[in-house]
């Protein structure tokens, strides 16, 4: 997160991915930095154990995603991040 909101400030979009574990903590942690983590995408958990295949699959899955978080303008109204799950 200080990452994402470093980059962010220096004026280059950027989006954090994290497992659907970490959503509570991941709105503290901006929360915690004053920052309004709008570009966020959440993926299946757990991560760790899954194989090669299955992470390229995961990451595959996340990537339209990803990519519509990073160019999409900001909208702070908007309270759903993107999904994962919904491509």
């Amino acid at each position: 997160m200080h990452d994402i909101a470093d980059l962010e400030s220096r004026g280059v979009p950027a989006a954090f991915v994290a497992s659907t574990e970490f959503v509570e903590a991941a709105a503290t942690q901006a929360h915690a930095l004053g920052f309004d983590a709008i570009a966020r995408v959440f993926v299946a958990h757990p991560i760790q154990d899954r194989t090669d295949d299955e992470m390229r699959a995961l990451a595959d899955n996340a990537f339209d995603a990803i990519v519509t978080a990073v160019t999409a303008p900001a909208d702070p109204t908007s309270a759903d991040p993107p999904s994962a799950s919904s491509h």
